[in-house]
Parts: structure tokens; sequence; C-alpha cells
């Protein structure tokens, strides 16, 4: 007999329908969900292969307990014996927990209770700290709150789209193909990317083929014109926002042949560029880690926010500011709470907050102090519960990371495989991946939709929220954690986040594409579009932020003359656990290469193909040269999903005031092997 089960893909953001076809207790394929919005059947390369990592042969089935400098495997009850023991000998201050974008809403917060209940500290931080940290940051104070604004659904409407720092057709595909239809019906296409990237070649009417790092720059000059040519929309300034006149003072003082040097962007580019975005009757701003993984990440949103708000170009379906989150969970594990200034529901940390949770978790006392972040963490704390994170891939400066994770009392790794972070764990805990379990995943226009359980996981693997609440109970907390199904724990979500309390397990079942939130009421059929009549700050109003350009942390110079900045594609998917145990996605791209400009190479003498070596500051990859104009005279381009060929070896690891680090800029040299 065979099922179709119905789910929601695992890779990326946008939320992709499709049926799992279950024989014998095992997914043997995938068949399009024909009837779900956002993918209308149709599914990139990762989506129709996604199942077959689940059934690679190194999946955890037991928990490996390390024995001197060997990981073994061992029963449950000696590991989490193990864990109890060194969680309860260890001070608030000194503990981190690492969260994932991966996981289930549902595991998400139970984990983030588990930190805060039975742990008694704000140190938890996930994913988003290395990609979009800084859209809080920047949309924060000026639009209110960092999510996207609109629904995938409607990126057919607008006339214009500014697309900056993000290579949409590989890395939201089901997006891509909207904005396709859009550009087929006479929509402008501006794309701001050092790169020419597959997105640029394929859409772009404009390119603002800028130098990396100078988006501030390049906006504010945009600004400038529409001032200067009297585009701005008066009618929404007035009505909508607030600080115009100290942003124009300061705009009106700029030098636009000085933005050109700086942005390395024709005027005339910059002026097409501001007249077409300016002029539409929808603009729509995409953006994703080419502009906010800088030490000025929050400073080129805020610019983003401000140009939004200048055109009125917010509050209207396919508008707006919208942040492009890569992770299934991206958004939904920052609902949850997993983050050391925010409780779920992204409350602050206040009195109002406490009492709250004390009441509904039945608590004397949670901690009120704001906690360390992901490489404060991970500098700071002695011992860490890291769960379906690979920050020995992912973060910068791995090199020190090691340095770091071998330094430390006690690490516990809670993931599907023994990752390069698992593999220096004290304790490895094998848990359900994908597939295995049932949930809620929040994609990145808010949507929260069902993911269901096809088949029972391998091994004795189980779902992460049923390993937090055993070490819950282990440690004398159990009555708090006293959840029989995911389904309860959504529950208790509905109580504590208002942006999900009209959405429910039944409400779910029943949609084909999901709930937006927030939906305050069970009546309520969900936002599709934010800010339509006030933003979420204080008073409403949305708020320009003046912004000056600033450079990026380092530079190249006669030591390190080229700039690399990093990204993804198509074929993989972050740190390539998943995607590089699918043999049909890791023959398409199996290693890392680096993408080099052909008058480079020939000055260098390399040619395609060839085997380099790529030095930085802070260390030294050997990886495979790729000839190509996609990226300007200076410029390397490195894809960050392979291991072996680490490009955040090489990354700065200097931080933002969000803590965000600077993956997209760094300076390196190139040498060939042997010399």
């Amino acid at each position: 007999m065979i099922d179709y089960v119905p789910t929601i893909c695992p890779y990326c953001g946008c939320g992709c329908g499709m049926y799992l076809v279950v024989k014998e207790g095992r997914i043997v394929g995938v068949e399009p969900w024909k009837e779900h919005p956002v993918s209308e059947g149709k599914l990139c390369p990762k989506g129709r292969n996604s199942y077959e990592f689940l059934y690679s042969h190194d999946r955890l089935k037991k928990p490996l307990v390390r024995r001197g400098d060997r990981l073994v495997e061992g029963s449950w009850e000696d590991a989490l014996r193990r864990v109890v023991n060194e969680f309860r000998d260890t001070s608030p201050e000194d503990f981190g927990i690492l969260a994932s974008g991966k996981t289930t809403n549902e595991e998400s917060y139970v984990l983030q209770k588990f930190g805060r209940v039975v742990i008694g500290t704000n140190n938890i931080d996930y994913c988003a700290r290395f990609c979009h940290a800084t859209t809080v940051g920047g949309l924060g104070p000026t639009l209110g709150s960092g999510v996207m604004a609109s629904s995938v659904l409607d990126y057919e409407l607008p006339d214009c789209f500014l697309i900056a720092g993000v290579n949409v057709q590989e890395t939201f595909p089901a997006i891509a193909r909207r904005i396709k239809r859009a550009k087929e019906r006479g929509a402008k296409i501006i794309v701001i990317d050092p790169r020419k990237t597959l997105t640029a070649k394929l859409y772009a009417d404009i390119h603002l083929q800028l130098f990396p790092g100078t988006d501030v720059a390049l906006i504010n000059g945009m600004m400038r014109v529409i001032l200067d040519e009297g585009l701005e929309n008066g009618e929404f300034i007035e009505k909508r926002t607030k600080g115009f006149e100290e942003l124009k003072e300061y705009l009106l003082s700029i030098d636009l042949k000085e933005v050109e040097e700086t942005t390395n962007v024709s005027l005339d580019e910059i002026k097409k560029a501001a007249e077409t975005y300016a002029g539409a009757k929808t603009g729509s701003i995409l953006y994703d880690e080419g502009i906010t993984e800088y030490t000025t990440g929050a400073e080129k949103i805020t610019a983003l926010a401000d140009l939004a708000l200048l055109t009125g170009h917010v509050g209207k379906p396919g508008a707006g500011v919208n942040p492009m989150r890569g992770q299934i969970n991206g958004e939904g594990t920052g609902d949850m709470g997993c983050f050391p200034v925010f409780y779920p529901g992204f409350k602050p940390l206040t009195e109002q907050t406490f009492e709250f949770f004390r009441d509904v978790w039945n608590v004397e006392s949670i901690p009120e102090k704001a906690g360390k972040t992901v490489m404060e963490m991970l500098e700071d704390c002695k011992k860490l519960y890291i769960v379906g994170f690979n920050p020995m891939v992912s973060a910068p400066h791995v090199t020190r990371v090691k340095e770091l994770l071998e330094q430390k009392e006690f690490v516990v790794v809670q993931d599907i495989f023994l990752t390069e972070t698992a593999a220096l764990a004290d304790v490895v805990l094998p848990s359900a991946a994908w597939g295995e379990k049932m949930g809620t995943h929040t994609w990145t226009d808010r949507r929260v939709q069902l993911v269901r359980k096809a088949v029972d996981p391998p091994g004795e693997a189980i779902p992460d929220w049923q390993i937090i609440c055993r070490l819950a109970e282990m440690m004398g907390y159990g009555d708090h954690f006293e959840y029989k199904s995911p389904r309860d724990i959504f529950e208790e979500i509905r109580r504590c986040v208002p942006q999900y309390r009209g959405i429910s397990y039944e409400r779910l079942e029943k949609s084909s594409g999901g709930i937006q939130w927030p939906c305050p009421s069970e009546d309520h059929p969900g936002t599709s579009t934010m800010f339509v009549e006030r933003f979420n700050t204080p008073d409403g109003f949305g708020h320009f932020g003046v912004v000056q350009y600033r450079p990026p942390a380092e530079l190249p110079d006669n030591e390190y003359p080229f700039m690399l900045t990093t990204g993804r594609v198509i074929f993989h998917y972050h740190t390539g656990t998943m995607t590089r145990r699918t043999e049909r996605l890791s023959n398409e791209v199996p290693t890392g290469f680096a993408v080099i400009h052909p008058e480079n190479a020939e000055e260098l003498g390399i040619m395609d193909g060839d085997e380099i070596l790529l030095v930085s500051r802070r260390g030294r990859v050997k990886t495979f040269a790729r000839v190509s104009n996609e990226v300007a005279r200076g410029l390397i381009f490195m894809p960050f999903h392979f291991a072996e060929r680490a490009a955040n070896i090489l990354t700065n690891p200097v931080l933002a005031p969000t803590k965000m680090p600077e993956f997209k800029l760094c300076a390196v040299r190139i040498e060939r092997e042997g010399s």
C-alpha cells in the first residue's frame, strides 16, 4: 500500500508544498501538491530530492558519549544522566544554548523555555544572528518590526522590484517564479549586487553592480535624486512618517559625484534606478544576506526603509521592505523566543513580560538580564547545549571556533548527523528529522504551516522536543514540561505569542497554504500585508533614519589585494548537512570553488579548474578556481556550503552593534599551490 503524506519542503524559506510517497514505512518519492498556493505543483532541485538525506548511512541512531578521545555509542539513560549531571553543575551565566532555524516551532519554544525555567538563563540564540540580526536593528526603529511585510503570493503585483543582496533565482526559486511573471507583465527589476548573479542575468532591467559594502552610499544617492526631481510621495510622508526634514537636510548635503566614485556605479544608472523605483505604482524591496551580513548591515536596512517610506511603497499587497529568510524556520524560531533579549512573541525584557511568563509557566522567577549572543557564548560560556546548529561551518573564523569548542568544559550536540560540530562534543543526542515528526514551521512571509510525520525516525532517534522534555523531567521540572504531543505545545504557544493566537492545528489541517501571522483570533484570516494603516512603532508612524556611509571593516591592501564575498548555490543548503548527503544534489556541485574574474586569473596565470590557495588574516583554504566575469575585477566569490573548503575559515569575526559578524566581505590574497 502506498500513502501520500502532505507536508512542506525542508529547504529555504519559501514554504513549498509536496506529498511524500510512503511505501512499507519508507519514503520512496515526492509528488507535487498542485493545489498548494506557494509552489503550485512545482519544486526546485532541492525540493524534488528532499527526502534522500533521511536514508544516509551515517544517520545518528543512538546516543554517543565521549570516552577519552573517542565518541562511542551508549544508552539514552547513560547519555542523559551525564548531561543532567553536567547541566546541574553550572551557573546560568556560564551556560549557553544555540538553537536552530530547522527545528519546529514547538521544539524551539520548548528549548527556550528549558533555558529560562530549568537553567535560569537568557543565553539563547540561533542562526538568525548570522543572517538577520541586523534586520531587527534596521527595521525595528523605522517600521517597528523586522519581518517580511507582504505575502509571497502577492509578488506578481508590483510593477517594480528592488532586489538587494539576494540571488532570488537560486535561493528562493518559488518567489523568483512570481517575479518572472510580474516582469512578463511589464514590471521593472532593479538588482543591487556586486556579482552578476543568475537573478541579475535573467531579470535585471537595471543592474547596479556596486563596490561591495557601499549600499548605504548608493541608496542615499538614489534618495537624493528622488528629492532633486520631486519624486517623493509627499502625502504619504506627511500622513504616515516622522523625521523627514532631518533626512532631507542630510541628503541635500551629499555629493552625488562622490556617491558615484564610492560605489563605482555611474550617476546615470543611479538616476535611472531612482526614477524607476519612485515612479512605480507599487514598489517592492527584497533583500537578504548580501545586505545584512556587514558591520554596517543595520544601516543598510535603515536606508532601504527610508527609501520605501520616501516613496510610499509600504502597506500595499506585494510592497514594502521584505527580508528573505533562508532557513525553513528562520522566522519561527525567533517568534518562539530563541533570542537573548526577547521572550516568545518578541516580548522585551520588561517587568510586564516577566510577570506574564512567571504566571504562564507557573514559576517564581525567570531570568531578567539580557543574555549572550552566539559569538559571545562561543567565547565565554563554559558549557553549551547545541541543537541543530553547526558553527564549525557556519560561524566566521572557523579555526578559532574549533579552539573555543575544544576548550569548553562540556558540549552537548543534538542533531541528525555527526556534523563537524557534533564531532567535537562530549555527548551527541540523535534527533528525529523532518518527515519523521509532526509540528509547525513559520516561513519567510510569516506563513505558519504544518509539517507532518511520514515515517518513523531511525534506530533510537526521537524528536527534539521529547529529548528536551526528558532532560527537564530528570532535572526536576517535569511538571512544567508535561506535553503529550506537539499539538499540546502549540496550544501553549498560542497563549504566549499574541501573533499566533488565532492559529490552531485544526485550522492548519484544513488549510492548503497555511496562515500568516498576526492572526489574533480564530475567525481572523491571517495578515498578508503588514503596515496597511499603521506601523508597529509605539506611535504608529514610520520613522526615517539618517545613515551615513561607512566602509566595511576590512578592505583590500597590498598584502591582501582581493575582496572575498560568500553566498549560496541552488543545489545546496547552508552547511551542506542534508544536501551533501543527497547524491543527485551533491553530484551537481560536489565541492567548493572560488569565482575569479578572467583578467585577474590571466594576470596570475590561473586557468579554470586550477587548484589555488586563498589566504586571509585568519586562515588558508585550498579550493578550485572558476574563471568567470560573474564577479568584477578584484572580487572573489565562494559558496559557504563545503566544510572541506570552508569559506568561513577566511571570514572576519568582527561584530556589528547587533553582534552580526561581517561574513560578506574580507580581504584575501591568492596563492598558487606550491608557491
